[in-house]
């Protein structure tokens, strides 16, 4: 199946395995909230047992250097939804204290770890070009 929008997310190449897997899952939280025609319905088992729903298309997980990541969240700007994780957030230990670290600092001076961006397929493609599919 083909769909009109994409969910990417970049990571930045020099992240620790914990961290790629951190960040990839803090960055994707939120789009089902902004996004909600990107989640399907609920799972269930043969037991009759609910699960929650998840998205209904694939997410692409890239990663890049520092430089491309940052160009990639230039480009995203005002062109897609967007999700940060700041290098800052690692040594933060709750949800309103991650804001107040990314508030802190200017946009262009963010020290990105990763992105998400949901947008249409080529806007996403423009965003991501640069960056390589993850191993």
């Amino acid at each position: 199946m083909r769909f009109n929008t994409k969910i990417a997310v970049i990571l930045r190449d020099d992240l620790l395995t914990w961290q790629r897997l951190n960040v990839t899952a803090f960055l994707v939280s939120g789009l089902g909230s902004v996004a909600p025609e990107v989640v399907g319905e609920p799972y269930r088992d043969a037991g009759d047992v609910e699960y929650l729903p998840m998205f209904r298309q694939p997410v692409m997980v890239f990663e890049a250097g520092k430089e491309v990541l940052s160009a990639a969240h230039g480009r995203a700007l005002g062109r897609a939804q967007v999700a940060v994780f700041t290098s800052d957030l690692f040594t933060t230990g709750h949800d309103a204290a991650n804001r107040e670290a990314v508030r802190a600092v200017a946009t262009a001076d963010l020290d990105l770890a990763g992105i998400a961006v949901h947008g249409p397929r080529n806007v996403v493609d423009k965003i991501v070009k640069g960056a390589s599919m993850h191993p």
